[in-house]
This record gives structure tokens, C-alpha cells and sequence, in this order.
């Protein structure tokens, strides 16, 4: 079977300005894919030519193995939340999921009623009346509605409350439980970290990282925190170990050091000294996607993939 959604060397310009250049991308059936970097990083214009409302201006995208820009069956098996919600204002609530229904050719229509309760949607309001969180609600219902193969959620829990982003977290479990691949876009570490197996980070249009999400967080510099009971040690003959990064001392007799790769030469560095205590909490996500897309290397530095 081939891959749900596969991108090789795909390139936009708009111009004189490179929004994605030379991508590669696959999502493979069943795979939850956190696709990760900060605003302007060209996340959005790679999720536009995946569904064919973009044209590449090198390279070739591919969903369900067809040309989405050629294939109109290919993009109705996908359900789509924008990151830019762009709504008919004229239409109640109700008006527009019975209109995306009738475009999509029917929806299991139990399910889109459990999506509207758990989700709190008001069908009477008139969308020009809505604000950003119910407008993403009604967007993230008529997304799921249809119970599509591919679902591609730019920024899905933008604007919404806690407790409402909670209940779509396991809403997506849920579907996903079931066999639905993802592409999930999201500043919301924690949600990404929390569903998906695989992460891609792209910086300037360009991955940066990619790999399992336990891998990924693993590649992450770590904070080593260190309380002696005597003498600190020399911080310039800690500087000179090829793994820090910083070097913090936050109160007399402690120091919190930044490292990245196999710890053995800084613990042999500490155990020179009188230690009380040194904990090493392990990298989030958010410390990962920090260390890649702060680092000054516009080498793509790969995670391990998987087999």
C-alpha cells in the first residue's frame, strides 16, 4: 500500500521567496505525523499543495498515490481543518455542516451528532455571530463528521477553551484508535507530544528533524541539575566538555548545566566532586523542537528512521 500523503522535493516560491524548498514527506496508513515549526516555517503552504489547492512549483506530491491538483476522489477522502478559518457568515451553524454534508456526499450522521455534544455546538447561532473557539469547533466537526481516512488539522485546537481542547484530544484518540492516519499541525506541544508516533520539524521550508516522537525527544539537550556539598567545579573545565551548552548557577553550590549527547563524560566530570543530589528530568517535546529549530546548522539533522 502506498502512502497516504508522500512529498519528494517539493518546492514553492512565490517570487524571489522560497516557501518550502526540496520537502520530503510520507505518511504512512494508520500514522499519527506531528508536523512541527514556528510561524512563516511554510507548514501551511506544504498542507495547501497536499491538497491540491496549491501548485508546487518543483517536486511532486502524491495523496493516496494520485495527484491531489488532478484527482477530485483523492481530496474527499480527507477531512481538513485551515489553520485560516473561512466561513460563510450568511449561513447558521446548522446550514453550513448540512452544506458540507451534501458536498461530501453524506456523513455518518450519529457520529456527527456525538461530535456536536461533546464539542458544544450551538446549531441555531449564525456564524457571522461566532467567536474564533466556536468557529474552530464547527470546523473540527465538519472535519471528523464524514469519518474520513486522512484527517489534516492545521492548528486544530487554536482558540478553543481547555477543557474543550481536552475532549477533541480524545475525540482524535479515538478516531485514530480506529485506523485514521493524521497529519497534525499544532503550537500545542503537549497535544502533538501526546498522540503522535512521528515528527517532522521544518525550519525556512526545509526539514530540520524527523523521526519517532520518543527519538526526537531523546536528540534534545537535556538540563543536568547538580547541588555539591562542598566545592562547586570549575566552570571553564565544565565548559570545555563537548556536550554543554550552558552553564547556570542559579544559588551558591548549584549549578544547572545544558547538555546534549551521551552524558558519561559529564557525570565522570561531577564525580570528581562531593554531589548531594543530580537529577536529569527528561526532555518534552517543546525542549526538542527548541534545540532543532535553534540550532545555526541549515543541515537537516535526522532522527533515526524507523524501519
Amino acid at each position: 500500500m502506498p502512502p497516504i500523503i508522500q512529498c519528494e522535493k517539493l518546492t514553492k516560491r512565490f517570487g524571489n521567496f522560497t516557501a518550502v524548498q526540496d520537502l520530503d514527506l510520507e505518511l504512512e496508513p494508520g500514522t499519527v505525523l506531528g508536523f512541527l515549526g514556528p510561524n512563516g516555517a511554510g507548514k501551511s503552504t506544504t498542507i495547501r499543495m497536499m491538497l491540491g489547492l496549491s501548485m508546487p512549483s518543483s517536486g511532486t506530491v502524491r495523496l493516496f498515490g494520485e495527484d491531489p491538483l488532478r484527482n477530485r476522489a483523492a481530496r474527499t477522502r480527507v477531512g481538513y481543518s485551515p489553520g485560516e478559518l473561512r466561513l460563510d457568515d450568511r449561513l447558521t451553524v446548522a446550514a453550513t455542516l448540512k452544506s458540507w454534508a451534501r458536498l461530501r456526499g453524506g456523513v455518518d450522521e450519529a457520529f456527527r451528532d456525538s461530535l456536536i455534544d461533546r464539542l458544544g455546538v450551538q446549531m441555531g447561532r449564525h456564524v457571522r455571530g461566532l467567536s474564533t473557539g466556536n468557529r474552530r469547533k464547527l470546523a473540527l466537526v465538519g472535519a471528523l463528521m464524514s469519518r474520513p481516512e486522512l484527517l489534516i488539522l492545521d492548528e486544530p485546537t487554536n482558540g478553543l477553551d481547555p477543557l474543550v481542547q481536552n475532549e477533541f484530544m480524545s475525540i482524535l484518540e479515538e478516531v485514530t484508535a480506529t485506523g485514521t492516519s493524521v497529519l497534525l499541525s499544532s503550537h500545542i506541544l503537549s497535544e502533538v507530544e501526546r498522540i503522535a508516533e512521528r515528527i517532522i520539524v521544518i525550519r525556512a521550508g526545509a526539514v530540520v528533524a524527523d523521526g519517532p516522537t520518543a527519538k526526537l525527544r531523546k536528540g534534545a539537550a537535556q538540563e543536568f541539575r547538580a547541588v555539591f556539598a562542598d566545592a562547586v567545579p570549575d566552570l571553564s573545565a565544565l565548559a570545555s566538555l563537548a556536550g554543554v551548552g550552558a552553564i547556570e548557577s542559579p544559588q551558591p553550590g548549584e549549578l544547572r548545566i545544558q547538555w546534549a549527547g551521551p552524558p558519561r563524560p559529564l557525570l565522570q566530570k561531577l564525580a570528581e566532586y562531593e554531589l548531594e543530589s543530580l537529577t536529569a528530568p527528561e526532555p518534552d517535546l517543546e525542549t526538542a523542537f527548541m534545540s532543532y529549530y535553534r540550532s545555526q546548522d541549515t543541515t537537516p539533522a535526522l532522527v533515526e528512521r524507523s524501519a
